[in-house]
């Protein structure tokens, strides 16, 4: 066991993303010392993930290995391993290489993982993106997609690899669809002999009444027109009611495309379960006012796995607020080794951006509301300010220059056995 020096509190922080990587950095300069574990040893900046997945963006220019973005912070440890076991009431966390580690106060910011709402069987036909594997998993599908239409003997068969389907309206969603149909109608041409990508067709399917449900109904229709304008066909209203590899349903009819992709839910990580607190239907942890768990001051839950309600709404799993947790988990646990209270977590919406394709998004702050290329720019350089690293930010910027002027995208390379697609 990795007892806690003497007279030393530990800290131990299960999670490297938003929530943890900013709890860890707000307690460098307490007198605490912190462990901080990860099963990858990279912190990654999930808004861009859809850029990697669609060939804009290599995978090191939105993530960073936690040892190096935490190397001038003398009193953390960085561990990479995976988490199997946490005992509340002795306070000690499993490791799965079979260490165990005692802590004075857990955070838990593991995150989430996809949600298919009851059709796990779907998951291998319809990916989602939520770590670099699977940005490169579906950057893989989406190009060789167009090799193998490029191939293929009969109309029918070409049709189904150049018809695309993103289930989910969400930004995610809106971001993969317009992205996806830009690379079709503009980075592939002249490309290829035996067909033409621009003819390849984009769908993007919401069960919900519209797209972006969370920003305001007037930016929701905006960014809808603009995804039409891009050529992408918009479903609402209509669930996917079937999935395989062939294609997907829609009501009664059968659409075949080889391609579909997966940005409708997510479940919490699993990890919440073994805290043994209450939890909400999607498996994220129900907490204290100040992000504890009930009986337990000592451990905290942030980021996309705590279930937090503010002025009767939840606060949502984005990552302004697993920000502004982690920081406030910091401020918590410094009052409690000073014997201070603490008010309690406020969330503060700065408001909801998402980008549709090349000049074209929509932004929502307070009573401000933009779309067209204003707010693409206002997209474009927040993105970037909030990388970590300069050097990350250099390279997007000349990236992102790069493919306005030109429309190429430099990162399509396909990876991996083709047979995994």
């Amino acid at each position: 066991m990795n007892a806690p020096q003497a007279g030393i509190p530990h800290v131990v922080v299960i999670g490297g993303g938003f929530a943890g990587l900013w709890a860890t950095r707000a307690l460098a300069r307490d007198g605490v010392r912190i462990t901080l574990i990860d099963r990858r040893n990279h912190h990654l900046f999930q808004p861009l993930l859809y850029q990697v997945a669609t060939a804009g963006l290599s995978s090191p220019d939105i993530a960073a290995p936690l040892r190096h973005i935490l190397r001038g912070q003398r009193n953390v440890e960085v561990r990479l391993g995976e988490v199997t076991g946490i005992d509340a009431s002795t306070r000690t966390v499993a490791l799965a290489d079979g260490d165990t580690l005692a802590y004075d106060f857990l955070l838990l910011a593991s995150g989430a993982t996809h949600a298919y709402f009851g059709h796990d069987d779907w998951a291998p036909h319809a990916p989602g993106l939520k770590t670099l594997d699977d940005a490169l998993a579906v950057r893989r599908r989406l190009l060789l997609a167009f090799e193998r239409a490029e191939a293929a003997d009969t109309a029918q068969e070409r049709a189904a690899w150049l018809n695309f389907a993103i289930v989910g309206g969400g930004p995610t969603g809106v971001e993969l669809a317009g992205t996806l149909a830009e690379i079709a109608r503009h980075t592939l041409r002249d490309e290829f002999r035996n067909i033409d990508p621009a003819e390849a067709k984009v769908c993007l399917i919401e069960a919900g009444p519209r797209v972006l449900a969370s920003f305001p109904e007037a930016l929701s229709a905006r960014a809808r027109a603009q995804l039409e304008r891009l050529g992408v066909e918009v479903v609402t209203g209509t669930p996917v009611g079937a999935i395989d590899a062939n294609g997907y349903r829609l009501g009664d009819t059968f659409v075949p495309a080889r391609t579909v992709l997966w940005a409708a839910g997510v479940a919490a990580s699993p990890l919440g379960k073994l805290l043994g607190a209450p939890c909400d239907r999607a498996g994220r942890v129900l907490v204290e006012a100040d992000l504890s768990i009930p009986g337990h001051p000592e451990v905290f839950v942030a980021g996309d796995l705590a279930s937090v309600q503010q002025d009767g709404k939840p606060v949502p799993g984005v990552a302004p607020a697993a920000k502004q947790m982690g920081a406030y988990v910091a401020r918590v646990i410094r009052a409690r080794l000073r014997k201070q209270s603490c008010p309690p977590f406020r969330y503060r919406d700065f408001g909801n951006l998402a980008t549709i394709g090349r000049m074209a998004a929509v932004m929502h702050l307070g009573r401000l509301q933009l779309s067209g290329l204003l707010a693409w720019w206002f997209w474009l350089f927040i993105h970037i300010f909030f990388l970590i690293g300069f050097r990350n930010r250099l390279i997007v910027l000349i990236n992102w220059a790069w493919a306005y002027w030109s429309y190429q995208r430099h990162a399509r390379i396909i990876l991996g056995d083709e047979d995994a697609a």
